[in-house]
């Protein structure tokens, strides 16, 4: 079965609160546009700090991006930590660094507090190099964080094949701080505590509107209308958010998922024992996890349309023959996508298009951890309890990608055929 929805995600996280639309007229402090990780930690943080806050969101939360990803809840960005350094500059570049570093256990934080039942998963994450230039970036990237202070080490093949069960690769990076968690699970986690705090969250109420007002901002939906004194815009990808100029800076790139059914113990026993997530150095990557209940789950760049997803179905299946032998011919049950937004220099973006209205969005296939961590930052900007200054990101006008539909429609296209051709010699 494949989804157009959370998938298996949507299978097994715990019910979603009941969100009502925006009916008629209402006031609030601090309005939140967008109930993704970013939306939703601003909501809960702004509601811990007795702000009267409310969330509008278009469809429930989590039901976008946010509930279709692989749930690795990783530490920094694809980018290596001096790449980072280097893009953000020496004012912002180590406080981004460090904000992110530190993301993982913010996120384990909120879990242990909030009592959220997401099958979270504070065991570390491998970064697998199947070929030797793999193994060249590892070392580099091990490198540089272990010069910034952060326990990572590089694992070599007989140790990476006793973590992930694989013969497949070289070597390994092995990060403490990461993990795995149910995305959906964790993002209707973060509405449910955001509501029992005191924020109000309305569902199916998309912003058709959004205007400066005298003392504020008026947002608009079709069933109601809110004034606020500030906006955050947490829609990151979505182009249909009242200010598409924040979005439209960012490459959209389909990422699919498979799963297979729970594996019996045996095979179970196989499979990343440490319980760590996984994925590899190829550019157009693979990423593999355990659920809770031992679904073995793969995926890749691409979409699961009705040409595409055939192969990339057939694809998954060839690669985790690949990567485990004992699996061939095991069904993969469920295939759903989502989306990542790419930014041209792979950093997130932080704008203030108006007095009062705050937007962070593009964290380029990082979504849980920054968001979460960007979703706090962005209350505390608008308490007053952090200085735009002291932000881990500079302040700078939103500009759109050059040729961003074409783009995007060429790496949907160039994962589709990679994908068709890769994988069909003897495993």
């Amino acid at each position: 079965m494949t989804s157009d929805g959370p998938g298996l995600w949507g299978e097994t996280a715990p019910p979603a609160p009941e969100c009502l639309p925006l009916s008629g007229q209402a006031r609030a402090d601090i309005a939140v546009i967008g109930a993704g990780y970013t939306g939703l930690s601003a909501a809960l943080h702004l509601a811990h700090a007795g702000a009267d806050v409310v969330v509008l969101e278009a469809t429930q939360p989590g039901a976008g991006a946010a509930g279709r990803n692989v749930g690795l809840v990783n530490a920094g960005l694809w980018l290596m930590p001096q790449a980072v350094i280097a893009r953000a500059g020496r004012e912002h570049g180590p406080r981004l660094l460090d904000c992110l570093a530190r993301a993982p256990a913010e996120v384990w934080q909120i879990v242990g507090d909030e009592a959220i039942a997401c099958e979270a998963s504070p065991k570390g994450t491998l970064h697998c190099a199947p070929d030797t230039a793999g193994v060249a970036a590892l070392r580099m990237r091990a490198e540089q964080w272990q010069a910034f202070g952060a326990d990572v080490s590089l694992l070599d093949a007989t140790e990476t094949q006793a973590r992930t069960g694989s013969r497949a690769f070289h070597a390994a990076l092995y990060d403490p701080r990461a993990g795995t968690i149910q995305p959906l699970a964790y993002a209707r986690g973060l509405a449910r505590a955001a509501l029992a705090r005191g924020a109000r969250i309305c569902g199916n109420s998309p912003v058709t509107g959004l205007a400066q007002a005298a003392d504020g901002w008026t947002l608009t939906t079709p069933t109601g209308q809110l004034q606020a004194q500030q906006v955050i815009l947490a829609t990151d990808t979505c182009s249909n958010a009242p200010r598409p100029d924040c979005a439209g800076e960012q490459v959209i790139l389909p990422y699919f998922n498979f799963a297979t059914d729970p594996l019996p113990p045996e095979l179970h026993a196989l499979i990343l024992r440490g319980g760590e997530g996984a994925w590899d150095t190829r550019k157009v990557l693979t990423s593999f996890r355990l659920d809770a209940a031992g679904r073995l789950i793969i995926g890749s760049v691409g979409q699961l349309g009705a040409l595409d997803g055939a192969v990339h179905r057939a694809w998954a299946a060839r690669q985790m023959a690949r990567l485990y032998p004992e699996l061939r011919g095991t069904p993969l049950r469920m295939g759903w996508w989502g989306q990542i937004g790419m930014t041209p220099d792979a950093l997130p973006r932080l704008h203030q298009p108006a007095p009062g209205l705050w937007s962070v969005s593009g964290y380029n296939g990082r979504g849980i951890a920054p968001g979460t961590v960007f979703g706090r930052l962005l209350a505390e900007l608008c308490l007053g309890r952090i200085a735009l200054a002291d932000m881990p990101l500079p302040l700078t006008p939103a500009s759109s990608a050059q040729l961003r539909a074409l783009r995007g429609l060429a790496l949907r296209a160039g994962a589709a055929a990679l994908h068709l051709i890769s994988g069909h010699g003897p495993h």
